[in-house]
């Protein structure tokens, strides 16, 4: 008996950690710091199995205490595709990190130990990742207070090293607030910028956090994406954990499969083809995020139903074409092509489609694979609105 549980609490765990994220621990030796850094880098669940997928990578600094933060919020909100799957590169910094942001006392850009730590992680870490690992061309980096502070001095690349900035309370360099907002109209690349404070952060923080706030607000650029948050009753250091999802959230925000207010408010109103916002909806993640995924089920679902509410059967038609390529042996595509056919008078045309498919069920989604059936849930559980 002891030994059948034993057994069984073994078959478990082998079960359990097939799903989970990999953490890897290493030690990077630097030319430009001219010493060993520790980095802790978390690889998504499936990246020993999908060996042709790529993924976007987050570099954390301040990892003794924000990588597991970030990490794990990034394989929460990946397990339901509201962002990519990406790795998490941590550097670890503890007392260091002063040395780390070292800047000059006249023109306060990096010097020193800091500018060294500059190259290190744009000449030296960046490139180390890319050749090791599986990665897409979008980078995002993460800092706090201090941290939060040096990363910005990658904006001011031409073009700037970073996709994406969440800044978590930063600790400014005299004129940093002014140059920043000086610096993104002239950036050509598409960058997204996240700031956050809270009603009980440092005083002097949270008063450098909104004057820079009260800057970037009014810039208007199509390639600057910029968002804000003042959370209240948050302190210094427990606004990180309300201000990482909320980065995430917002960064991704394309990527998400379609929610209920996304198909009430945009899809239910659109006069152009519903079929056009399905594919520039993956065009825009692919030029993003350097991602070619495969459409959802839930979005195929989404934007069919909407086509068929507003009678946009040509739209529809385009539709189910393309779930007929993407998911040909399922009954996706052809239900919705046989409704287009339908409406648009060509009901012949309907008929001619795979029958013994068609007569497994009225219902598209239920025909679907198994391994397939994650998508049509949407991110809170619940079962699609369409």
């Amino acid at each position: 008996m002891k030994r059948l549980l034993l057994l069984s609490a073994c078959l478990l765990l082998s079960f359990s950690t097939l799903a989970q994220s990999k953490i890897i621990y290493e030690e990077f030796a630097s030319n430009k710091l001219d010493e060993t850094r520790k980095l802790k880098i978390q690889l998504p669940r499936d990246y020993d199995v999908n060996t042709d997928k790529v993924y976007p990578i987050i570099i954390v600094l301040d990892a003794n205490y924000l990588f597991e933060p970030v990490a794990g919020n990034v394989d929460y909100f990946s397990y339901w595709e509201d962002m990519p799957e990406s790795i998490v590169v941590g550097i670890m910094q503890g007392n260091s990190r002063y040395d780390d942001g070292e800047y000059d006392d006249t023109n306060f850009m990096p010097a020193d130990k800091g500018a060294d730590f500059f190259e290190f992680i744009g000449l030296e870490l960046l490139p180390y990742i890319d050749n090791t690992y599986r990665t897409a061309q979008f980078t995002i980096a993460v800092g706090h207070d201090f941290t939060a502070n040096f990363i910005n001095y990658y904006l001011f690349k031409d073009p700037p090293l970073f996709n994406g900035y969440i800044n978590l309370s930063p600790d400014l360099a005299p004129m940093m607030a002014e140059r920043i907002p000086e610096r993104i109209p002239n950036i050509e690349t598409r960058t997204f910028y996240y700031l956050a404070t809270g009603t009980d952060d440092v005083k002097d923080l949270m008063d450098l956090t909104i004057e820079l706030d009260s800057y970037l607000k009014p810039l208007k650029s199509d390639n600057f994406d910029y968002h804000f948050d003042n959370f209240e009753g948050a302190t210094h250091y427990s606004l990180v954990a309300r201000a990482i999802p909320s980065a995430l959230e917002k960064i991704f925000s394309v990527y998400r499969p379609i929610s209920k207010q996304e198909f009430s408010e945009k899809l239910l109103k659109m006069d152009t083809p519903i079929s056009d916002y399905l594919t520039d909806k993956y065009k825009i993640i692919e030029d993003l995020f350097g991602l070619t995924n495969p459409i959802r089920i839930n979005d195929f679902i989404a934007t069919a139903t909407a086509a068929e509410k507003k009678e946009q059967w040509e739209s529809l038609r385009t539709i189910a074409s393309l779930a007929q390529r993407q998911y040909p042996d399922t009954v996706l595509g052809d239900y919705y092509m046989a409704r287009a056919y339908e409406e648009m008078g060509e009901p012949k045309k309907g008929s001619s489609l795979d029958i013994a498919k068609m007569n497994t069920t009225l219902n598209p989604i239920t025909a679907l694979p198994e391994d397939q059936s994650g998508p049509q849930l949407q991110s809170d559980g619940g079962p699609v609105p369409y």
